[in-house]
């Protein structure tokens, strides 16, 4: 562990006279008492600025609640305004000091082994995913493996993003260049905290900037736990910082500071607009990857029957807190009732429940408020006549729990077909015609992702290229590939995380002629 980090004395639980704090307390749900492994791992429980944890400049803090217990199990500092401009000043003299400047052989060499850091630590990362979330443990796992790819595929990247010589009629020599920005602020949601903190920190950190990471108030332990990581596996002090502590207090303080010069954000559609005017002011650099109302196109001439029973899992993985979540199902008529039969039956067979547990495929939603937003949707449904073909109650007495729910009848102006859920709901409808069901699919004000079930390829390609998305699958649910850009058209946001795209946005280009 970097710097004195020390392990709090049992029965701390968590409080902040420690950098770590011990899980001791917490109970899985079929466990008389915490298991082996959890008494011995550790969560950090400070700011993580220039190098090192510190306590926040105010003292305060925040409860963290394990969702699927209801109990709270730790204090995490809450940074301050104080707090945040030491963070950034700190990340610019790193940055003016030698990080921009460091060959890129030699960021490689520490990018490649922040990767290996994390991956030696990847069960740690997903048990506290799991821990402060309520992720299933079997997706925690796979996205801790996520994010250690990112920092491998751009530790690759770095010797291998080239500016360009370019013939111009003057003669001469002209070329460009790619250079860092400074300091970026990056922003993540408490959905996918880990992977999408790698995702977006591996390629600033790649391209010579240095970063302040703002995780989410319900969901900063993995964040915390990847600056320790990076620092220990050679980071310089002040490259990475890691600042817990509320949206609404510390963002706008985030996005005007001077000395920031990109925000790349994932979060709510309402937060990137807010980001977008305040970033308008100093015309900061942005990406922003917001909401979501993902269709799932499904063709009579498809497998319709593998796509009944993957998808899904393509709407309530994560418990449906997934921008990507295809939450409107478009099913060609003549397939429609066999298709809602068998993509019913499926949903039945998801196992909800103890996300420590392996077998689990959904756990619960992440708060109770969260919960409650999503049970108002199916009030709503409910007094507008939806069919409910299965869920919409709450399978466990503890923990923020709720059923993956099936509508039926549900109208082209309802909530719950027009408005971002984020919840374990889906709304399946049938078409006739492919024009009109097109035009359905594109009203919305959304274009994140989706999906396309068909084995013709003339028709493939062109609804594909008719969908308003920034990324579509076809024949398939997957949305994101480390490689390849990711995000969305029209409200979904602008930019793009993820391959080299990503690489771009974090660079300035600057073209140089040298005359004859």
């Amino acid at each position: 562990m970097a710097g004195n980090i020390s392990r709090a004395a049992p029965g701390d639980n968590g409080k902040l006279s420690s950098p770590v704090a011990p899980i001791e307390a917490v109970k899985c749900l079929e466990e008389e008492r915490a298991c082996d492994y959890c008494l011995r791992m550790t969560w950090p429980t400070l700011l993580f600025v220039d190098g090192d944890f510190r306590a926040a400049t105010s003292g305060r803090h925040t409860t963290l609640i394990n969702p699927a217990t209801e109990e709270a199990f730790a204090e995490i500092a809450v940074a301050d305004i104080a707090d945040l401009h030491a963070a950034i000043e700190s990340a610019h003299q790193a940055w003016e000091s030698g990080w921009r400047d460091l060959a890129p052989g030699k960021r490689e060499a520490i990018l490649h082994a922040v990767a290996h850091k994390l991956r030696e630590h990847q069960e740690e990362i997903a048990q506290l995913e799991t821990l402060h979330i309520g992720k299933p443990v079997s997706d925690a796992r796979d996205e801790a493996g996520l994010g250690a790819r990112c920092f491998e595929y751009y530790a690759g990247a770095v010797t291998k993003f080239c500016g360009q010589t370019i013939p111009v009629a003057r003669g001469g020599f002209d070329f460009t260049l790619r250079q860092p920005m400074g300091v970026v602020a990056c922003i993540v949601p408490w959905n996918f905290p880990f992977p999408i903190a790698c995702w977006k920190a591996a390629p600033a950190l790649a391209a010579g900037n240095c970063v302040v990471l703002k995780p989410a108030s319900l969901s900063p332990l993995t964040a915390l736990k990847l600056g320790e990581l990076a620092h220990a596996a050679g980071l310089p002090p002040g490259v990475l910082q890691v600042l817990p502590g509320p949206g609404a207090a510390l963002g706008d303080a985030l996005v005007t500071h001077p000395l920031i010069r990109k925000i790349s954000l994932t979060g709510s559609t309402e937060v990137g607009r807010r980001i977008m005017e305040l970033a308008a002011r100093d015309l900061k650099r942005i990406s922003l990857e917001l909401g979501g109302k993902s269709p799932n196109i499904v063709f009579a001439d498809a497998d319709w029957p593998r796509a009944a029973e993957t998808s899904p899992m393509s709407v309530f993985a994560n418990t449906g807190q997934d921008c990507c979540a295809r939450s409107r199902v478009f099913v060609e008529r003549s397939i429609y009732e066999p298709f809602v039969e068998k993509f019913v039956a499926a949903t039945r067979k998801l196992v909800v429940g103890d996300p420590t547990q392996p077998e689990t495929q959904l756990g619960p939603l992440v708060s109770a408020g969260q919960r409650a937003t999503v049970e108002e949707f199916l009030a709503d449904a409910r007094r507008r006549g939806s069919q409910f073909a299965c869920g919409g109650g709450r399978p466990h007495p503890k923990g923020y729990y709720l059923e993956p729910t099936v509508l039926l009848d549900v109208g082209k102006e309802d909530r719950c077909w027009r408005d971002e859920i984020f919840g374990p709901v889906v709304a399946i409808t049938p078409f006739d015609d492919e024009a009109r069901m097109i035009r359905e699919v594109n009203a919305s004000p959304y274009g994140l992702s989706g999906s396309l079930w068909t084995n013709d390829l003339r028709r493939a390609l062109r609804v594909a290229k008719a969908v308003e998305s920034g990324v579509l699958s076809v024949n398939s649910h997957s949305s994101v590939h480390v490689e390849a850009p990711f995000g969305g058209f029209k409200q979904s946001g602008i930019g793009r995380d993820l391959g080299l795209a990503a690489l771009e946005g974090y660079t300035e280009l600057k073209n140089v002629y040298v005359a004859e």
